[in-house]
Order: structure tokens, then C-alpha cells, then sequence
């Protein structure tokens, strides 16, 4: 199993998508929180609080729980997880599967650019949304996953040169 990290924007959903050409199955950490996002009754806008609710209520590793019963309900094939966001995550992860942990770096302001493009419901509207939201994810140990990445993939140069290092990664350690 894959499991890419990094901060929004950063790139993570072209690593899943070469990733998916090689076979893997997708879950995202984050559509799991939009989900709960949903059922709870809170518009997609409220995410990361719900984010934040469910990791003061359940720990640090909740969302990271509700992923592994996700792929407990599959439990075939090689999976591709995107999402991490803390050192509790990563924790209850390895206590459960084996996985390769790929961390992908992009600067702010490229990451700030590719998120106000996007225009998803939870993407930030502004420079001081986008900080805060960094703050956040930063809060719940982001910093550390990346740190704790088996490799990390620079994307801040040109798409071509992105792509090329992924495939390079996904070949070299045989995911």
C-alpha cells in the first residue's frame, strides 16, 4: 500500500492518479471527512471543522480509523490512501498495514494558485483562508508525516518533470 502526503495543493491527487494506472484502488482521506461532513448535517464548507471535531472527540488517528475500515470492507487489490495529515495517522497505519509513505512538497505560493483554480467548496478563498487552513493541517502534525515520508517527490517545477519523478518513485520501490 501507498500512502501519499503533503499540504493542499501540493500535488497529491496527480500521484494518485499515475498510481491508479498501476493498479492501486483509491481512497481519499479527505472524501471520508466530507462524507462525515455530510452526514452530520454540516455544508461541505464546514469540513474542516468537522475535521477538527472528529480528531478532539475520536484522537488524532479517527479519520485514520474510519480509512481502515473503508478498506476493511474491500480488502482486495493494493490501495492508494491520500490524505494523511499527522504522526497519529501515520502511527495507525503501521500499526495495521505496510505501507510506503511518498510525501510531496510544493511551495505555498504554487500551492495557493493550484487551490483558487480548483474550486472546490473547501478550497480557501483568500490568502488569509489559505494560511489559516495550513495552520490547521499544520496543527494536526502534518509537519511531522511529511518528515516521516520514505521519499519525497520536489513538485515545483514543471507537470512533465512531476509525472516523470513519480513514475520514477512507484518503479524504483516496486509499489
Amino acid at each position: 500500500m501507498i500512502a501519499v502526503v503533503g499540504m493542499p495543493g501540493s500535488g497529491k491527487s496527480e500521484f494518485v492518479n499515475i498510481a491508479i494506472s498501476y493498479g492501486y484502488r483509491f481512497i481519499s482521506m479527505g472524501d471520508i471527512v466530507r462524507e462525515e461532513t455530510v452526514k452530520r448535517g454540516y455544508s461541505l464548507e464546514e469540513s474542516g471543522k468537522v475535521a477538527q471535531m472528529l480528531r478532539d472527540k475520536e484522537g488524532l488517528d479517527a479519520i485514520a480509523i474510519l480509512t481502515l475500515d473503508r478498506i476493511n470492507e474491500t480488502q482486495d487489490g493494493k490501495f492508494i490512501i491520500e490524505g494523511i495529515r499527522g504522526l497519529k495517522e501515520i502511527e495507525r497505519f503501521r500499526k495495521e498495514l505496510d505501507f510506503f509513505l511518498v510525501g510531496i512538497h510544493t511551495s505555498p505560493r504554487l500551492r495557493f494558485e493550484r487551490l483558487k483554480n480548483r474550486e472546490r467548496a473547501d478550497d480557501p478563498k483568500n490568502i488569509e483562508d489559505f494560511y489559516n487552513r495550513d495552520l490547521r493541517e499544520l496543527s494536526w502534525g502534518l509537519g511531522e508525516a511529511l518528515a516521516l515520508s520514505d521519499v519525497i517527490i520536489d513538485n515545483n517545477g514543471t507537470l512533465e518533470d512531476y509525472r516523470a519523478n513519480i513514475n520514477r518513485v512507484i518503479k524504483k520501490y516496486e509499489l
